[in-house]
Formats: structure tokens, C-alpha cells, sequence
């Protein structure tokens, strides 16, 4: 049983369109090696010239044009059903950013993994919050790309049990081999189980909650190390040299700057990191707050 509906078609277009290349491949280097034996100086001291043949120009005209037409009819096919999803298709918001998948459901639960129900067709609307992604599910043989300010969407309906890949295919910066997910598919009690069960926090931090539904641990470290961005560890009172209009100034980071850069990303740039890669956050002054109270913490 293939993972989709989609996999049967493309796979086809595929091995057709490796079939042809192969065949050609193969039978153009025998005929070379062929003629490079027989039309040589020892076995042809006469050279041959061929000035004019209408049979061999019509052949080598229209094969290869069938064969052009074929490969176009079978990659149109393939591919067209995926241009319209079905009326009554489930329908789920895929939003990419720097650098991570998070998906919405229609009851508003929000996720970091694609969960879906087999055998019924799932419409992905997508958006971007910053830059040009790829949502990309190899197993399913779909990929469509997510442009800010543009609608688009996928379709697909899962045949298989099981959880599956999600990449992004379209290079967006400097962690874009890190923008991973999975698509779990389950059952459809298992499903409407899953759906209506609300993740349970434990003991986290409401800023850290925070800080991952909104990626910022995928350009910030709790570590030390570097990535995109300073890393958290110990940041609060530490001193830095950072940028204002072109201009060095030397700051001791407290929580009224750390605040304000989450408001202003680009107001003050830490030397030695590029300015306009953050996005403007829609946060609350108390969602600012539980993040300011979170980073304290990191020591």
C-alpha cells in the first residue's frame, strides 16, 4: 500500500522518464563505440560522408517527439489531481518560519507535528511569517512552495499508518537543513483522541512555551553556543557592543533592553550578528514579560 494516493503517479512518470534516459543512454553509447570500430582510418580508409537521408531525419524527428509527448502526458497526469483538493476535504493551516513548521487545526489546537487521519483527503493551507519555504513530505511524493503575502495549499489524502518526514525544500537561511517535522498518520478514533486532548505544559515555563511556538529557539542557544543570534546563557547583565545606525555603543543588557529588542529587533544589532533576520514578534506586554522572566532563569 503506497503512503498516499499522489505516490502511484509520480513514481510512474518517474521510472517512465528513467526507462527512456536509460534506453537512450545505452543505445547512443553503442552506436558510438560502434562507429568509432568500423568508420576508423584501418577499416575505412575511404572516409564516408553522409550528405542527405530523409528516412533517418524523420525518424530521429518524431520518436524522439512521441517520446517528449509521452513523458509530458504522464507527468500532467500525475500531477493535475494535486492542483484541486475534494469538496469536504479536512483543512489545516501549515505555517512556515525561520525555521520551523508549526501546523493549526480547525478547533485552534496548535502543533509542532502534522497529525492526520487515514484514507481522508487533508487540505494544507499555507503560510509564510518571513521568508520563501518549502513544505516538502518525500513519502507522499508532494511538495509545494510558501510565499509570504500568497495563498497557497496541498492535498493529499494518507493511506498508510505510520509518521512520515516534512522538510523544507527551498533553501531559507542560514538553519534551513534544521526545519524538520513529522506527519504521523493514525486511525480516526485515535485522531479525534489526539485532537481534542490538550498538551499537557507539566512544569514549563510559560516564556519557554512561548519561545518555541514562536521559533526562538531555533536561532537562539541555552548553551553558550552561536547561532543565528547571541545565545541566552547568561545574557541578562552582560555587556555588549551593539549597533544603532551604523554607530558602536557598549550596553549592559537588562530586561528593558532584552524587551525592547524582542519589540525592535533591528534597533540595536549585537556586533558580529546580521540585522533584519528576526521577525517583529505579536506579543503581548504579558507574553514579553513571561519571556524576559524565562531568559533570568537561563544562568
Amino acid at each position: 500500500m503506497n503512503a498516499s494516493n499522489f505516490v502511484e503517479g509520480v513514481d510512474f512518470s518517474l521510472y517512465l522518464i528513467l526507462a527512456i534516459s536509460v534506453f537512450f543512454l545505452v543505445g547512443i553509447t553503442a552506436v558510438m563505440i560502434y562507429f568509432l570500430f568500423r568508420y576508423s582510418k584501418k577499416n575505412n580508409p575511404v572516409a564516408t560522408n553522409i550528405t542527405h537521408n530523409n528516412t533517418l531525419e524523420i525518424i530521429w524527428t518524431v520518436i524522439p517527439a512521441i517520446l517528449v509527448v509521452i513523458m509530458f502526458w504522464y507527468g500532467w497526469t500525475g500531477y493535475r489531481p494535486m492542483l484541486k483538493a475534494p469538496d469536504g476535504a479536512m483543512e489545516i493551516d501549515a505555517i512556515g518560519q525561520m525555521w520551523k513548521w508549526s501546523f493549526e487545526y480547525p478547533n485552534g489546537k496548535v502543533s509542532d507535528t502534522l497529525v492526520v487521519p487515514v484514507d481522508e483527503p487533508v487540505k494544507l493551507n499555507l503560510f509564510s511569517k518571513d521568508v520563501l519555504h518549502s513544505l516538502y513530505i518525500p513519502a507522499f511524493r508532494i511538495k509545494q512552495d510558501v510565499v509570504p503575502g500568497s495563498e497557497k495549499m496541498m492535498w493529499f489524502t494518507a493511506q498508510k499508518l505510520g509518521s512520515y518526514d516534512i522538510l523544507c525544500a527551498e533553501y531559507c537561511g542560514q538553519l534551513h537543513s534544521y526545519m524538520l517535522s513529522t506527519i504521523k498518520v493514525v486511525d480516526r478514533p485515535a485522531y479525534e483522541t489526539w485532537l481534542e486532548t490538550s498538551p499537557d505544559p507539566g512544569d514549563e515555563h510559560p516564556g519557554l512555551t512561548l519561545m518555541k511556538r514562536n521559533a526562538c529557539l531555533s536561532c537562539h542557544t541555552r548553551d553558550g553556543a552561536k547561532l543565528v543570534g547571541p545565545s541566552l546563557k547568561g545574557l541578562l547583565g552582560k555587556k555588549e557592543t551593539v549597533l544603532v545606525d551604523g554607530n558602536e555603543k557598549e550596553v549592559t543588557i537588562d530586561r528593558a533592553y532584552l524587551i525592547n529588542s524582542i519589540k525592535n529587533p533591528n534597533a540595536e544589532i549585537v556586533k558580529g550578528f546580521l540585522p533584519n533576520l528576526m521577525p517583529k514578534l505579536p506579543l503581548t506586554d504579558e507574553e514579553l514579560n513571561h519571556i524576559a522572566d524565562y531568559i533570568e532563569t537561563i544562568k
